[in-house]
């Protein structure tokens, strides 16, 4: 059995241009270059959300709205409604809908990964609702158009724009999967902590939007009726989409607010998209819809994993029963942040030390680890937002640290940052950690499928990595620092990114082969693992990397191919990564580049790589006797709320 489609989603949108230089003054708390980082008492700087959610009457509002909408479009649904965690409230089916839906083909190879594979409609309604409330905060409100338009081989996608670079979140959708150790899962523990996984990872596929009350976002809403679950490839048209119609009539009780919503944030200039269905096209009167009628149009369904049948109310986000709660003053010394919980009071991810002594002579210290988190999180609460508005709002993140074996040493939030930063910032910190170590090569041939053979999908990689970079030039084999900036590089369907007349990166599909369903590297891992989970098979890592000494593995939760990470060194030697997810991919960068940077000088002995052997020191030649650079980080203009610098990572 081929295995069972994958959501390409969508999101989190890119930052600005890139600079260089120290970071912000001792007086607001940052350290300026060459000085040690004055120790200072943190202050508040962000509002906590107010303690908002749907409760059971809400949920059937929303499925009632939805129902009379499609009824009016004569095209029954799917509909799925989520919390901000992504707890499954209802599952509602309409008599008649489709079953099953498919993941688009794509390119020369339609069946290859989760390309032109099948599962079932609520499968797909639940990861559109998923993303809708994930990619969303009280700042920013994205459905899963959004997504469609960030995930593409160029931005903004369109047959116009052929050239330009991908998608500032490529990769995001293969994020929040099954198989993540991170996500909880259904029925594992407290039913309601969260965040929750999704089926399909994130979906770009439109039909999925956030649900807010009193502008506190409380979830998400998603349908699935046309049996298409695919993604925009033409954003200069306005498109009739019956699924986003009857979404948005959904959506009409628990509208997110106007001033937030993604056509009021702008990416290299362009405006992002957040419906292309409008309230006034809707056919029904959503207010009229009674609920009633759910017990004639249709019924609840239960979904293994996700959902037993009934309504449940959502759980307040920042409560300790959502699983995401403020920190205790001895779990992390700042009063905005906040931590993943058990619901027992129990942080999930301590501060600790490295588990990788076997492998590295002086791991990181739980005192280094802690340096880098509360570092890295000063500089996120003095950057300028590049997604929320209103304009000039503090960026807000998920922030991971991890060893050379991938083990999580550390998580901390800020408290409004969007859910799906935290499995991605885990994500780019093990992407980082793997890919700057020594072991890719072996690790990667030493795939193997479910019945053990060798996966040539997989295997196929090595050698494209080793041909495209040649053995002299000692990239991706330890003798490089490598961020997930140069990662995401080699992983595009051109190199360099965007020119239709170049060949693809190593670790991406040739464009004839490509989709957002089938990307490279990153859905080859994976692809096993997630049609594993849709077949109710728990696994609780998304990759069949070898395991490492200590029984997890490296790559636990899925690659991820954005920037948002670099390595962290104790001289020339890898000791662990930090990653940052959740407010602009240039922002993602600088937060990692100068937490570990001022960790370093705060605490002595570890930093940032030396200079010589980071990933922008590797040339690629290209046809016509050039050669390009990866990158390390780009970091963004203004960066700062609080000074007026500039290039603020640049000569360190």
């Amino acid at each position: 059995m081929r295995l069972v489609g994958i959501s390409v989603l969508a999101l989190l949108v890119a930052g600005c241009g890139g600079g260089t230089s120290q970071t912000g003054s001792p007086a607001s708390g940052g350290s300026v270059g060459g000085g040690t980082p004055t120790p200072t008492a943190p202050a508040s700087v962000f509002a906590r959300p107010a303690a908002e959610a749907l409760t059971t009457a809400d949920v059937q509002d929303v499925i009632a709205r939805t129902v009379a909408e499609a009824q009016a479009r004569g095209l029954p649904v799917v509909v799925a409604v989520v919390d901000r965690v992504g707890n499954v409230l209802a599952v509602y089916r309409m008599n008649g809908a489709r079953a099953m839906a498919r993941a688009r083909p794509g390119g020369a190879a339609g069946n290859l990964d989760v390309q032109n594979v099948e599962f079932r409609a609520e499968l797909a309604a639940i990861a559109k609702a998923i993303t809708g409330a994930y990619l969303s905060s009280s700042g920013n409100a994205f459905s899963t158009r959004t997504a469609s338009m960030i995930v593409q081989e160029h931005f903004p996608p369109s047959a116009n724009t052929r050239g330009l670079e991908s998608g500032p979140l490529f990769g995001v959708q293969f994020s929040q999967l099954p198989c993540s150790d991170l996500n909880t899962r259904f029925g594992v523990g407290s039913p309601m902590i969260g965040p929750k996984h999704s089926p399909l990872g994130l979906a770009a596929d439109a039909g999925g939007f956030p649900l807010y009350k009193n502008g506190v976002v409380v979830g998400g809403v998603g349908v699935m009726g046309d049996g298409d679950y695919g993604f925009d490839t033409e954003v200069v048209d306005i498109d009739v989409d019956d699924e986003e119609f009857i979404a948005l009539a959904g959506t009409t009780a628990f509208p997110a607010p106007e001033t937030v919503r993604a056509e009021r944030i702008s990416v290299d200039g362009t405006l992002l998209r957040y419906s292309d269905a409008k309230t006034d096209g809707l056919r029904a009167n959503p207010s009229s819809a009674s609920t009633g009628l759910l017990s004639t149009a249709g019924a609840l369904v239960a979904v293994t994993g996700f959902s037993r049948g009934g309504i449940v109310a959502g759980t307040p986000y920042g409560v300790e029963a959502s699983g995401v709660r403020p920190a205790t003053a001895a779990e992390f010394n700042n009063p905005d942040a906040y931590v993943l919980s058990d619901g027992a009071g129990n942080n999930r991810y301590p501060v600790r030390a490295g588990t990788d002594g076997a492998e590295v002579a002086s791991p990181l210290t739980a005192a280094e680890v802690r340096a880098v988190l509360e570092e890295a999180f000063k500089i996120m609460s003095r950057s300028r937002a590049q997604i929320r508005r209103p304009l000039d709002s503090r960026g807000e993140v998920s922030i991971s640290v991890v060893d050379t074996r991938g083990v999580a040493l550390g998580l901390v939030r800020a408290p409004d940052a969007p859910i799906f930063g935290i499995d991605v910032s885990l994500q780019k910190a093990r992407t980082s950690a793997f890919f700057s170590g020594s072991r890719v090569a072996a690790e990667l041939g030493a795939v193997t499928t479910a019945i053990g053979n060798p996966d040539a999908n997989v295997r196929d990689f090595v050698s494209r990595l080793s041909s495209f970079f040649g053995p002299a030039n000692g990239a991706f084999d330890g003798r490089f620092a490598v961020s997930n900036r140069a990662v995401g590089l080699v992983a595009r369907p051109y190199f360099p990114d965007g020119e239709v007349a170049q060949s693809p990166g190593p670790l991406s599909r040739p464009i004839n082969f490509f989709s957002p369903f089938s990307n490279g590297l990153q859905s080859a891992l994976i692809v096993q693992n997630l049609a594993a989970g849709l077949a109710n098979i728990t696994l609780q890592r998304c990759t069949f990397l070898p395991n490492h000494p200590g029984g997890s593995n490296r790559l636990a939760n899925g690659l991820q191919i954005f920037p948002g990470a670099v390595p962290i060194y104790r001289g020339n030697t890898l000791v662990g990564a930090i990653g940052v997810s959740g407010d602009g991919i240039d922002q993602d960068d600088m937060v990692s580049f100068l937490g570990v940077n001022n960790a370093g000088l705060r605490v002595g002995g570890i930093g940032l790589p030396p200079a010589s052997i980071r990933s922008d020191q590797i040339a690629v030649p290209v046809p016509g006797g050039n050669s390009v650079r990866l990158r390390f980080v780009g970091c963004p203009f203004a960066p700062f709320v609080d000074t007026a610098e500039q290039n603020v990572c640049q000569a360190l």
